[in-house]
């Protein structure tokens, strides 16, 4: 979750890509360079552990776009592939 709010806050498209499961990624990932990503709270875990191969991270992101201010709270689901944890959804 970390490393997926960093590439949006970089600008980093193709760790997004790479971070996506290809069952649900869409076929072009942008970036919006307007968007000035603040900060990140993880608010609950759930799974996700060394010995899970699936997990959900609910959080809370703050960014500026256009001299305002916003926030974005999303549970997102993800699923370890190959040893790799992969963004699935929004699971709402």
């Amino acid at each position: 979750m970390r490393s997926r709010y960093s590439a949006y806050a970089r600008g980093d498209a193709d760790h997004l890509f790479r971070t996506w499961h290809p069952r649900t990624r869409p076929a072009d990932v942008a970036v919006d360079p307007g968007v000035v990503w603040t900060g990140l709270e993880i608010v609950d875990v759930d799974a996700g552990g060394v010995d899970d191969d699936h997990g959900a991270v609910e959080f809370v992101a703050r960014y500026e776009s256009s001299g305002r201010g916003g926030v974005m709270r999303e549970r997102s689901r993800f699923e370890r592939r190959a040893g790799r944890w992969l963004y699935v959804d929004d699971a709402g």
